[in-house]
């Protein structure tokens, strides 16, 4: 429900300003105007299905609508924002009168022409942003901890975060990314939270969690929980995690081996967490010590409590663009990598993605950490 109910002011609002501009801009033909029309009518027909009928569909229905809804939501951002601008052009003609003569004269083609601009236009953005959302790329990163541990001089990291199982995460996508991850032939798999959307059913019914047994890492696959993991279902989510073969971090601190310190916390939904000074209690800082947590809103505390390294996921890099730009502002860590007092963060965009299977300005991405210490 909560899908719908995050799309109905697109629903309601949206698209009546989009019906408004776009009925105007037609020939007030019927041949024309009746296809447009029942597009609209058709679309809010399946949405509402979905809305309330939420909980009696089979996800082979359910599915599907969710798809094509979420789909004409974020057309429907993108032709708004279009026509907004297209708004503004005409306000400023009204003051100032600048259109071009042939413009005014041809007024009607030039109307029909911006409409297919505008299909156009969207229609690739989409596809292109289905791309980018479903198929991650490979970041590497070279990162140096002026420490020495005895017995390791190098580590590589295979970093994910916000996978998001679920309707639009499914097992073609997870077997995609252990795939991509076991390529890179890392030490050890650090998995950020969220690993699961909404609902635990859906990993649950694929037997997903036979896809990430797949993962290959000498040093094991960790995990911690996300915001996402404690939104229904969490202790049935918690359970499948354990069939995954990964290690649950919550609040706790692991030795992969003997040569460094991993420390996974609870996601901060939960307001009783441990706090870092807490965890970090018996842990020999000669050695190095990496903090792996959810949601980057408090990254300084791996910075105030002089840890080496911390891994963050959440923000999606704001996965839709002009989102990107808000969320740039919002978080004081919002992606990639800073270094501060001794500290380096990175902050991944996720190798999946929340919602519509679209990213528009941004790209799911597996982080690759080349990690060296100093030499005894």
């Amino acid at each position: 429900m909560r899908v719908f109910l995050n799309a109905i002011y697109g629903q309601l609002f949206l698209n009546a300003y989009i019906f408004w501009r776009g009925y105007r801009a037609l020939p007030p033909k019927k041949a024309v105007r009746t296809p447009f029309i029942l597009f609209f009518v058709l679309e809010l027909l399946l949405y509402f299905t979905g809305y309330f009928f939420y909980k009696d569909l089979p996800d082979s229905i359910l599915i599907p609508i969710m798809l094509i809804c979420n789909t004409w939501y974020i057309a429907s951002i993108y032709i708004t924002l279009g026509l907004i601008v297209l708004e503004l052009v005409r306000l400023s003609n009204r003051k100032w009168s600048w259109y071009p003569e042939k413009i005014k004269k041809r007024w009607r083609t030039v109307k029909l022409a911006l409409f297919a601009v505008f299909v156009i236009f969207v229609a690739a953005l989409l596809v292109q942003g289905y791309q980018h959302a479903n198929y991650p790329v490979v970041r590497h990163v070279n990162i140096h901890i002026p420490k020495a541990t005895e017995g390791r001089d190098s580590l590589i990291i295979a970093l994910m975060s916000d996978l998001h199982i679920g309707e639009s995460v499914g097992k073609k996508n997870v077997q995609r990314f252990v795939e991509l991850c076991n390529i890179e032939h890392p030490d050890m798999v650090v998995i950020v939270g969220d690993i699961m959307d909404y609902e635990s059913r859906l990993a649950e019914n694929a037997h997903i969690e036979e896809d990430l047994q797949r993962l290959k890492a000498p040093l094991g696959v960790y995990m911690v929980l996300g915001n996402h993991e404690y939104r229904a279902n969490r202790f049935a989510k918690i359970r499948w995690i354990e069939k995954t073969g990964g290690c649950l971090l919550v609040d706790s601190v692991a030795m992969p081996d003997s040569t460094f310190y991993l420390i996974g916390r609870d996601d901060l939904t939960n307001a009783k967490r441990a706090s870092l000074e807490t965890l970090m209690q018996g842990v020999d800082t000669a050695k190095p010590v990496i903090v792996v947590d959810h949601q980057p809103v408090f990254a300084r505390d791996v910075i105030d409590n002089k840890c080496d390294m911390g891994l963050f996921g959440h923000t999606h890099r704001g996965q839709y663009w002009p989102l990107s730009l808000l969320y740039n502002l919002a978080f004081e860590f919002f992606f990639g990598y800073y270094a501060e007092g001794g500290t380096q963060i990175y902050v991944t965009a996720g190798i999946g993605f929340a919602g519509p299977p679209y990213r528009v300005g941004t790209r799911s991405e597996l982080v690759v950490l080349h990690i060296t210490f100093d030499r005894l």
